[in-house]
């Protein structure tokens, strides 16, 4: 959509060199690049944020992704040529807290309207071990947690989110949380098209509140609270079912454990009765296999829906969602 065509700032991009942004080629939905179509241009940081500006836009919306299908998100660099979309986007939709070298880029960029999702919601500190409190107030809790943050959405989130857990896409609640303000940024960016975009958020977070409740549900008679992962992305999702998250290694799903942690975990394996170490599709399972190899356990996939790929147990967030709910209700001996 952009109409006012724009070059990217001398700054902008002097400062791709500067801070040895990378060389990676851009992945979009489609052939044509940011800033050059007739729609609302949004350059995503990465699957979850894609998948927010495609259902929220429909088809008003040309959305370009920065993190390849496959690539693991916190390792992305940004290319001269990524630089360059972001600055003739019409809306720049990233998690700040989760890649760094888009952090950097979003704060150069000098054209788009800026939007991001950590200030959408409330971000916790998680560390490798999260959750394990029981929610005894059912759907009361859920309903009470949908509304705490109404009256922040409308309010300037300045704070410093750093060592926060980012990982807020994979409790759905607080991801229908980021839907409704993102679809709220696009209404304001976009104002001829707000009422589509206002009836595709309403739907969105329909669905979201329908695989919160198949959560419920699904995770409501089990045997054991526990689930041990490779690296620590599900800290929200323990918190909103009453589970506790062990995990390898922490927010970084490529840091090494060490051998005190390998050994707690074999502890913690055996005193909760835990059946199966989860590892995930786009990182190495060499430690999850070994853990599980050390105490006798099964391993499964827990995705964490960072993208869609081939081995994606679905074809978008909801679908690779509902597996995972499958995936955890046979770990934790749901009936």
């Amino acid at each position: 959509m952009n109409v006012r065509r724009r070059h990217i700032s001398a700054v902008a991009l002097t400062a791709v060199t500067a801070l040895g942004l990378g060389t990676l080629t851009a992945c979009s939905s489609d052939s044509a690049a940011a800033g050059n179509t007739d729609r609302f241009d949004v350059v995503a940081s990465f699957y979850p944020m894609a998948f927010l500006a495609e259902r929220i836009g429909g088809e008003h919306v040309h959305v370009t992704s920065l993190t390849q299908p496959g690539q693991e998100p916190h390792d992305l660099e940004i290319s001269a040529r990524q630089m360059g979309e972001l600055e003739e986007a019409d809306a720049a939709l990233y998690l700040k807290g989760l890649q760094p070298a888009v952090d950097k880029a979003v704060g150069l960029a000098e054209g788009p309207t800026k939007i991001d999702a950590a200030e959408l919601t409330t971000l916790e500190t998680h560390g490798t071990e999260a959750g394990g409190h029981e929610d005894e107030h059912g759907d009361e809790h859920a309903h009470e947690d949908e509304h705490a943050h109404e009256d922040e959405h409308d309010h300037d989130h300045d704070h410093d989110h750093e060592g926060a857990d980012p990982h807020v896409w994979l409790d759905p609640v607080k991801y229908a949380e980021v839907a409704e303000g993102v679809g709220k940024a696009f209404q304001k960016a976009d104002p001829d098209h707000a009422a589509d975009y206002r009836a595709n958020t309403a739907a969105l977070v329909k669905d979201l509140k329908a695989l919160d409740g198949r959560f419920r549900t699904g995770l409501a008679n089990r045997t054991s609270d526990v689930f041990v992962t490779t690296h620590a992305a599900f800290g929200y999702l323990a918190e909103r079912y009453g589970l506790t998250e062990e995990a390898i290694s922490g927010l970084d799903p490529e840091s090494e454990p060490s051998g005190a942690r390998m050994k707690e975990l074999q502890e913690i394996a055996k005193a909760d009765g835990v059946t199966t170490v989860f590892y995930e599709t786009l990182v190495s399972d060499r430690t999850a296999k070994t853990l599980a190899a050390d105490v006798g356990l099964k391993t499964d996939v827990l995705d964490p829906v960072e993208g869609i790929t081939d081995h994606s147990r679905g074809e978008d967030y909801l679908q690779v969602m509902d597996a995972n709910l499958t995936a955890l209700r046979t770990a934790l001996g749901a009936r």
